[in-house]
């Protein structure tokens, strides 16, 4: 009888052990661990600061201008307004210039939406044949080359008046980019993918459309990010020479009549339309390539 109660015993005193929760520091032992953070309470935890920095960055500048134009009074009125004369300036024309701020939004996005689909397919065009390669990446060099406000006044000429000089400004200052950013993704795929579809005896268009063209995307968008404040520069160019009411147009009318401070306020609002059409973009290429941030290293 007593052998057989300290046999029943022992495995109850071990229980009554194992019990007992353990030194997070004793080996061997397994040791509850807090869960790693998810990728979503990362992301959650950096939005303030991706809103909250752009901020301080734009406070920041504000004051330095204002030290230099009404403090120090390093730069005379005329050539660069301090930005309280800017804000009175923009509210009081902002019956003439809101209006123009979506004429040229309008000819930015439609220029480059343009500019980005033929630069996409001059890119795959490119990268498909060296041969057409080094047939016409000389011509792109060269046309892109091309001081492109010396060809406003041709535009006009060749193309007449309206959105048809604005919008080819636009395609000429935004194409290149696009064209280079989609051929160097197309021709750079990661060795591994390319041998796991030749391993799957793919046909060309199911590596294209499976592998290559996704792969590429980052570098795709690389570039239209790069065409995109060119393309409000290209806009503001082309209304230059052109009879649209935009920004650029009311910039030449103000200054021809000295009223520097409104064109100031048009020279704002077209860095604030860039901004937002960038951020845009930029929030377009984390929803459509949400692989990206979670395989590359976090910053």
């Amino acid at each position: 009888m007593t052998e057989t109660t300290g046999t029943r015993s022992g495995p109850t005193e071990a229980g009554r052990e194992s019990a007992v929760p353990a030194p997070s520091g004793a080996p061997g032992v397994a040791t509850p661990t807090t869960p790693p953070v998810s990728a979503a309470a990362r992301r959650s935890g950096v939005r303030p600061a991706a809103v909250g920095l752009p901020l301080l960055g734009a406070v920041i500048a504000l004051i330095v201008w204002w030290l230099v134009t009404s403090v120090l009074e390093l730069v005379h009125p005329a050539s660069l307004p301090p930005p309280q004369a800017v804000w009175n300036s923009l509210t009081a024309s902002a019956d003439v210039l809101l209006p123009a701020l979506g004429v040229t939004t309008l000819l930015t996005l439609v220029g480059f939406l343009l500019s980005a689909v033929a630069g996409v397919l001059i890119g795959m065009a490119l990268a498909a044949s060296r041969r057409v390669e080094r047939m016409f990446a000389p011509l792109l060099v060269a046309v892109n080359a091309v001081p492109k406000i010396a060809l406003g006044p041709l535009l006009v000429v060749s193309v007449g008046w309206g959105e048809k000089p604005i919008l080819t400004m636009v395609f000429l200052l935004c194409f290149f980019p696009i064209v280079l950013s989609t051929a160097t993704g197309l021709t750079t795929t990661p060795a591994d993918l390319a041998e796991l579809a030749r391993s799957l005896n793919a046909s060309w268009w199911q590596a294209f459309r499976k592998v290559r063209f996704p792969a590429a995307l980052p570098q795709v968008f690389v570039g239209l990010k790069v065409a995109m404040p060119l393309a409000a520069i290209g806009a503001v160019i082309g209304e230059f020479y052109s009879d649209k009411p935009g920004l650029g147009y009311q910039i030449l009318q103000y200054n021809g009549i000295g009223d520097t401070a409104t064109a100031w306020a048009a020279i704002v609002l077209i860095a604030l339309m860039s901004i937002l059409l960038y951020s845009a973009l930029s929030l377009v290429e984390r929803l459509a390539l949400p692989w990206v941030r979670a395989t590359t290293s976090a910053r």
